[in-house]
Order: structure tokens, then sequence, then C-alpha cells
């Protein structure tokens, strides 16, 4: 009897209560696991109970207002990883920078492919203007990341609208690589949207002082083998042939 009972006594004194904040964070952290690889409309409260170890009435007594109260909460969880994905040390090339945080931005995406489709598509029955709120707020917060690399403390329209639309390419491209099944390799389309930074960049800089500036201080910090170099050289003889079409008399 005694060897039979000592290791459920070891399990009874190795067992610990959850605090509050513990408990919580665990069934949003069981909830985004769901939501991940599950539209949010085929997620129960039960699945988050039986994924947490828990009961459907220790859910409610978390979430009094159900799955919808549960899922802004993991929406929450998820959207400060998302903002996390931009802050980066301001040193080193732009491009340097901007590629660790698009590798821990498609990282996310590609751990969380359903859910990541379901949060920027809309249409789930989830959907309300308190997740557009949420949504929203990583978009901006990642455009205020971008602008401080950029060491720009007030951006002009144009160059704010251009780091807004980029945002708004990674998510549109993000969103395009989960449904073609991620046939591109993950490095190869973080490499193409640091080109279209880069080009998107430089175009505005041709009709934006504030936004030359910021391209100037960028370019003189990017290394000849960088992004930036590799872009140049690929572009450049394209840009000459245009050149001789448009002006004959050039040649």
């Amino acid at each position: 009897m005694t060897t039979g009972s000592a290791p459920a006594a070891a399990r009874r004194g190795a067992y610990r209560r959850l605090s509050v904040e513990e408990r919580r964070a665990q069934l949003i952290s069981a909830a985004l696991a769901l939501f991940a690889r599950r539209a949010p409309e085929d997620v129960s409260l039960d699945d988050v109970a039986a994924a947490a170890g828990a009961s459907r009435p220790l859910v409610y007594r978390y979430f009094p207002g159900g799955k919808q109260q549960l899922y802004e909460a993991a929406l929450r969880s998820a959207a400060h990883e998302l903002e996390r994905c931009f802050v980066e040390e301001r040193t080193g090339p732009l491009t340097q920078r901007m590629s660790h945080a698009l590798d821990r931005y498609l990282a996310f995406v590609d751990s969380h492919d359903t859910g990541f489709s379901a949060l920027l598509q809309g249409g789930s029955v989830a959907e309300t203007s308190r997740t557009g709120a949420i949504v929203d707020e990583v978009r901006r917060a990642a455009a205020d990341q971008i602008l401080l690399h950029m060491q720009v403390a007030e951006p002009g329209p144009r160059l704010r609208m251009m780091v807004r639309t980029w945002i708004s390419v990674v998510e549109a491209a993000s969103l395009i690589w989960l449904d073609e099944q991620k046939q591109l390799p993950a490095a190869e389309l973080r490499d193409w949207l640091l080109d279209q930074l880069v080009a998107m960049l430089t175009a505005t800089a041709a009709s934006d002082e504030q936004t030359a500036r910021v391209a100037r201080t960028a370019l003189l910090l990017e290394e000849p083998g960088g992004p930036v170099g590799t872009l140049a050289r690929g572009v450049m003889p394209v840009l000459a042939d245009a050149a001789r079409l448009l002006d004959p008399e050039s040649e």
C-alpha cells in the first residue's frame, strides 16, 4: 500500500494551483493555438476547455462574455506578438533590420495560417468593431516602429502613406502566400518584400524631400553586397533600356 500511494502523494505534492492571471493566460494560449489552425466560428468553448485541460464552466468564469470575449483576448495576445515582430535594435542597415522583422512576421504567419487569414480577410462571425480596432493597432504600431528605424519623429503625409502602404503589401503578400500553399520559400518572399520597401522608398523620394533625406541616410548604411546593391544591379539594365526607348537621341 505504501508503494502504491507514494506516486499519488508525490503528484499531490507537485500540484500547484494556478493564479488567476496564470489560468487566464493558459486559456488564452489554448484558444490562440486553436484559432491559429481553425477559423473562429469552427472553435467552440468546449474545444478550448479540452485543449486547456479545464471545464466549460471554468472558461466562462474567466470569460463571462463567452467565445467572443475569449476570441478578442486571444486576438489581442496575437496582436502583441505581431507588434513585437517589428521591434529591432536600431543599428546597422535599414534593410537588415527589416529583414529580421520580416523573418519574425512570416514565422508567425506560417504558424498561425488559418487564424491569420481569418483575422485579416474578415468575414468571421467573431468579427466586430473591437477586433477591427485591434488589427488596426498592429498596423499603426508596425508603422511607428518602421518610422523609428528611419529616424523620423514627425513624418509627412507622403512618407507615412508610403510606410503604411508597404505594411498593406506585406499583409496582402502573406495572404497570397498562404492561399498558394506557401509555394515560395519564406526567405524568397522576405527578400521580395524588402525589394518592394526599397522601391517604394526611392520612388517616393523622387517627389518628397523628407523621404529623399530618409532614403539618402538609409542608403549610406547599406553594404554593396546587400539587398539594395543587388536590387540596383538588377534594375539598372532595365532602366537603361527604358531610357534609350524614351530618348533615342541619347544613344
